[in-house]
Formats: structure tokens, sequence, C-alpha cells
């Protein structure tokens, strides 16, 4: 008997990945949480049904989503990181020895304590000493925070469930209001592809451009999430990411199997109809 774990990308489209074994399935109080083992993609996550993060292809998006921001400000020390519960964000983070503080909210304890058990590959970095792990909802959590990081990752699942209020005008101002005078807020931004993925991209742009006199997207091409094209969004009150001392960070060595500072500049290279829509947004 053949297993396989299908997505629906649209009412007309759906993914599918042959599955070795279904190992593990929880429903927490916020989300079914599911591991499967696969030939091709190997071990992988999903949360209430939907892809999160693989084995093979997991190193672009936490890639784009850290190094991005992290070259363009190379004197980053304090960080926010919403969502993630995987790990690989905060993996990557903190490869940098000039950060001194990630302060990382998960809404769901069970994401980080099955993804400890199932996928150390991304989940390697959690017990870091700068690294301070907070179970609740990061909408409240950034409510109280003034003047105090100087880059914020939303690392967060699709506008729907748990993951919905953290693509809010209130959320993205308090974002704006935690932020440092030089602060950088890097969100995933969704796919421009598919109608409704592209309108909440546009909708997600649209909100952030209100508060931002820095606002830009950049793009990676990731297999397993819809469409295989996405987007994230970089904001910042005075850094512009096309505007980076490439030399500098590649003076410090890191070895990346995504990243590099010509692909830096190159992401932000956008397709026609991707432009046209965040112009119209």
């Amino acid at each position: 008997m053949e297993l396989w774990y299908t997505e629906e990308h649209t009412p007309d489209v759906r993914f599918s990945i042959r599955v070795d074994k279904h190992i593990y399935s929880e429903q927490t109080k916020f989300q079914r949480i599911d591991f499967f083992d696969s030939k091709e993609f190997g071990r992988f996550l999903t949360l209430d049904g939907l892809m999160m993060v693989t084995e093979k292809d997991e190193f672009i998006y936490h890639d784009m989503i850290a190094h991005v921001p992290m070259a363009t400000n190379p004197d980053i020390e304090n960080i926010l990181v919403i969502g993630a519960g995987d790990g690989g964000t905060v993996r990557e983070i903190t490869r940098y020895n000039t950060v001194k503080k990630v302060d990382m909210v998960e809404i769901d304890e069970q994401v980080v304590v099955t993804c400890r058990r199932f996928l150390p590959q991304t989940a390697s970095s959690f017990d870091d000493p700068r690294v301070s792990l907070y179970f609740e909802d990061g909408l409240k959590f950034v409510r109280s925070k003034n003047d105090e990081y100087d880059l914020i990752i939303v690392d967060s699942t699709d506008p729907i469930g748990p993951g919905e209020g953290l693509f809010t005008r209130e959320f993205y101002g308090n974002c704006y209001k935690a932020l440092k005078k030089n602060g950088i807020l890097v969100n995933q931004h969704e796919s421009p592809y598919y109608y409704d993925n592209a309108e909440n991209m546009k909708r997600t742009h649209k909100r952030i451009r209100e508060l931002f006199p820095i606002c830009r997207v950049y793009q990676a091409h990731i297999p397993t999430y819809p469409s295989g094209h996405w987007l994230f969004g970089f904001a910042s009150k005075t850094f512009d990411p096309l505007s980076f001392d490439a030399a500098r960070w590649n003076s410090l060595g890191l070895k990346t199997k995504y990243y590099n500072t010509d692909i830096h500049i190159g992401s932000f290279c956008l397709p026609t109809y991707v432009t046209e829509m965040l112009q119209n947004a």
C-alpha cells in the first residue's frame, strides 16, 4: 500500500509527496502536528495539514529569512523571533558571534518539543545561552516592547489559525514600536502566484508599507511551498538592503547552502507581475 501526503494549494491544484512512514501525530489546543518520513524530502513537519519544513529544502527558507537582514546590518545584537518553532531561523542567527540576545516567541510549546525530538537538524540551537524561549501569543508579547530590538523576524504560519494575528495592522505597528531607531523587520510574505496567497501577500505589504519608510520584497524558490515561488518582506526605519557591505559579510566566513551576497542583490529583482501587484496593493 502506498502512503501519500497531499496538500491542497488551490481547489484545482494539489501537491503530493510519497511517504515512507507517518511517524507522529498530536492535536494540541492550537493545531495538529504531524511528522512524516519520505525518500525525496526526508523528514518533514506539517501543521494542520500544511507543509512547514522539510529536511531537504529547509536551508533555502532559513538562509533567506536570516542572512539577508544580518548582512544588511552586521551590528545587530538584539533579536526577536516570532514563530519559528522548528528552530531553523534561530539556528542561523545564532551563528553570528555579534548577536547577544535572541527572544523567541512561539504560541505552541509542543511544536518546539516535538521538533527537538523529530527534527534535530533545525532544532539544534534552542539551548544556546543567548536564546530565551517564550511560549505565548506573539501579538501580545510584542505589545509591551518599546525601542528594544535591532531585528524582528516574523517566521509565522499562514494567516489562518494560530498565525492570523501576526498579519494585522496592530501587530506591525507594535513591531515598529518595539524596534530601535535602526531596526529591521523581516517576515515571510506568502506566495504571489495563487490567488489566495497573493491576496494575503498584498494585504501584508500594504500594512507594512504604511508604517516603514523603507519597504522592499525579495524572493526565493522553495520546492515544497505553494507554487515554489515564495516572498519575504524587508522593512526598516533606516537600512536599505540593497546598500550593504558584501565584503564585510563575506569576511565572516559563514558557510551557507543558498544565501550569498550575489543572491542577496538578485533576490530583490522581482518579476513584473509581482512588482505590479506590490505597487497596486
